[in-house]
């Protein structure tokens, strides 16, 4: 009997060691991980997004996620992806930079802004100045970043989109006055005089400002300016919202070729429409973007974002199409002025 008990516990031992190799031969189950290629200031953001986005969908599905965030000027962005970045999604801050994914690449549809409710847009945002402590140069709107001892930080819109926003935020407040576009161009042109420096990205830019300290004003995404105060002092900047603004829409898309051959276009589809979930929406709010659904919104954090008269640049120069070639393709407006010294 102690012999055979012996032998039991020996045969037990070697079942147990035996289905121990094998399970280490087995593949463990892989995490699925998302890369969502992003614009410059949604930096802290996407690091709530992701992390709610990653518990919800645990709960729902029993399954780890990890979304990782990549973050640069929205133009340099958009070329990594085109380049082979293998990006899932994209939230970038302009509609043209994913129309070029998707001229030049075909990962993205051509119809990609009918894909997601509001044209893809979950959130909306606008150009807001901010200024040193007690507007010393008396900044309150376009105009006055024309005076020539106003100096403007604002960053490359061949690089980025909040450059352009604010390029076309000061051309749609131009030709607002009298609908005159060769006026328009003039302003703009007399505004990008004042501009010493041109970072790559709205971050950049703000650090500029912020850090280094260069400008008088730097026109910027609101939560931009919110962020500075929070991050370098209440008490060493203002934010001026300007009467009249653009409106902005940074939008998001499903690279489709990507995620399909990735295995990923499911939870990559379900990030995206979390983006319009009552929890999304009310991060929006709290990082100071515009939340296309209010309700869903904390009343504090809405208060926070003033009553401003908002223009679409579409209404003034088309397709978004017709507003890249016209402003910011070779040739373009912001490419006669650099040649004309800004």
């Amino acid at each position: 009997m102690k012999n055979g008990a012996v032998r039991n516990r020996a045969l037990g031992l070697t079942m147990l060691v035996g289905a121990g190799l094998v399970s280490c031969l087995l593949p463990a189950q892989a995490e699925t991980a998302l890369l969502n290629v992003s614009y410059d200031p949604t930096r802290e953001l996407y690091r709530d997004i992701n992390a709610v986005f990653a518990e919800e969908w645990k709960a729902k599905t029993g399954e780890a996620i990890t979304v990782r965030a990549s973050h640069g000027g929205s133009g340099a962005q958009a070329r990594t992806v085109i380049d082979g970045v293998d990006a899932d999604v994209v939230t970038l801050g302009i509609p043209s930079d994913i129309d070029a994914i998707a001229k030049l690449t075909h990962k993205i549809p051509d119809d990609w802004r009918t894909k997601l409710p509001n044209e893809a847009t979950p959130y909306t945002s606008t150009v807001v100045f901010l200024v040193r402590k007690g507007n010393p140069k008396g900044v309150k709107d376009w105009a006055d970043l024309t005076k020539p001892d106003v100096k403007v930080i604002t960053p490359n819109p061949k690089t980025s989109a909040g450059g352009r926003w604010n390029f076309l935020a000061a051309w749609g407040y131009a030709y607002g006055q009298d609908k005159d576009a060769a006026k328009a161009d003039a302003f703009v042109g007399q505004i990008y005089k004042n501009v010493p420096v041109l970072d790559t990205g709205a971050r950049g830019s703000t650090v500029t400002f912020a850090q280094r300290g260069l400008g008088d004003v730097l026109p910027t995404w609101e939560n931009e300016a919110y962020l500075v105060l929070q991050e370098f002092g209440a008490e060493k900047f203002d934010i001026v919202s300007p009467p009249t603004s653009i409106y902005a829409e940074p939008p998001v898309a499903l690279v489709a070729a990507n995620a399909e051959r990735k295995g990923t276009a499911k939870a990559a589809q379900a990030y995206l429409d979390f983006l319009y979930s009552d929890r999304a929406q009310a991060i929006f709010a709290k990082h100071h973007y515009r939340p296309i659904r209010r309700e869903a919104a904390a009343p504090a954090d809405l208060a926070q974002l003033p009553e401003i008269k908002l223009f679409k640049i579409e209404d003034y120069q088309g397709s978004w199409d017709e507003i890249q070639k016209r402003n910011f393709d070779a040739g373009g407006l912001f490419d006669r002025l650099s040649r004309a010294g800004r």
